[in-house]
């Protein structure tokens, strides 16, 4: 297992994710055709050397040094792997806007993680770089679809291990996730929480998970109708997020089955029949402006093929 010579490059295409889609707190995630391209490339310098070069509207505050989410998982492969750390400069493509309930984090790791392993010949088993990237991100809602892609449903098992099972997704179903101007960090979206819930409130989102997953794997718009909805974090969280109600409900009266904060917000997502969705994604968006709030609202699919990574040629 030789080191990456310097010039070396490979490309890693990484989805976005929408997490929790209502009932599945920390542990439902989906991936969405949203990518975010990096090119890592092997350059001169010590192990502490990381450039990042940011392509695209948004992460103007995103910074370059080895405290970079990227590298901290570069670092983390080539530990495991016994291999010395390297220089490395990051150019990412960004379509995955920061803070805003994405998984933009979780495309950094990544991206870091299946950059490095490619960089250096691929040691590492995908179920590692799993096992890392959880490690890494500290719940795996987020990190698995985006590693692995479609929708899964991760958890730990008696043993402690993390147990990931990839669900169904009708492709009739269609995602519109309106995307705000604004922002909001993870960190204060969980410090909103409370540190304990009802049990009735557990009890009404295990039953909502249950429809909810049914209603995905057979197209029943009902029963996505029925499954999106919480009582362990949205209640906490929808006062953080300027217009949010509004623009929910301007979803359901468009034709939306159900919708829910993506992530920790302040993304909001809603799921619908194809035939809807621009009429679900007009009225999101109108909702905002309506609050003062500018955004879009994509009409995206599942993305089902997870991160992959190519070698580009040094020229």
């Amino acid at each position: 297992m030789a080191q990456p010579r310097i010039g070396q490059t490979v490309v890693v295409d990484v989805p976005a994710t929408t997490a929790n889609i209502g009932p599945g707190f920390d542990c439902l995630g989906a991936a969405l055709d949203l990518n975010n391209r990096f090119t890592m490339r092997r350059i001169d310098g010590d192990g502490e050397r990381f450039e990042l070069i940011i392509e695209g509207q948004e992460g103007s505050h995103l910074r370059g040094g080895p405290d970079n989410l990227v590298y901290r998982a570069a670092q983390r492969v080539w530990k495991a792997a016994g291999q010395e750390p390297v220089a490395i400069e990051a150019r990412v493509r960004l379509a995955v806007p920061p803070a805003r309930g994405l998984g933009s984090s979780a495309t950094a790791i990544v991206a870091g993680l299946v950059g490095a392993n490619a960089l250096v010949g691929e040691p590492l088993s995908r179920e590692k770089l799993l096992e890392l990237a959880i490690d890494i991100e500290g719940h795996p809602d987020n990190v698995v679809p985006s590693l692995l892609g479609g929708l899964c449903m991760t958890a730990k098992a008696a043993s402690q291990r993390w147990r990931v099972v990839r669900c169904e997704w009708m492709p009739s179903i269609k995602a519109v996730v309106a995307i705000p101007a604004i922002r909001l960090s993870t960190s204060e979206a969980r410090r909103a929480m409370p540190k304990s819930v009802p049990v009735g409130d557990a009890v009404v989102n295990l039953g909502a998970l249950t429809l909810l997953l049914q209603g995905l794997r057979t197209g029943n718009g009902d029963l996505i109708s029925d499954g999106m909805h919480d009582r362990l974090h949205e209640p906490y969280r929808w006062r953080l997020i300027k217009g949010g109600q509004e623009v929910k409900e301007a979803a359901i009266a468009a034709g939306a089955w159900g919708c829910a904060i993506s992530g920790a917000g302040p993304s909001i997502l809603a799921l619908c029949a194809e035939e809807r969705g621009p009429a679900v994604s007009h009225a999101m968006v109108k909702a905002w402006e309506a609050a003062g709030v500018a955004s879009r609202a994509p009409l995206l699919n599942l993305q089902t093929t997870g991160s992959h990574w190519h070698p580009k040629d040094t020229e």
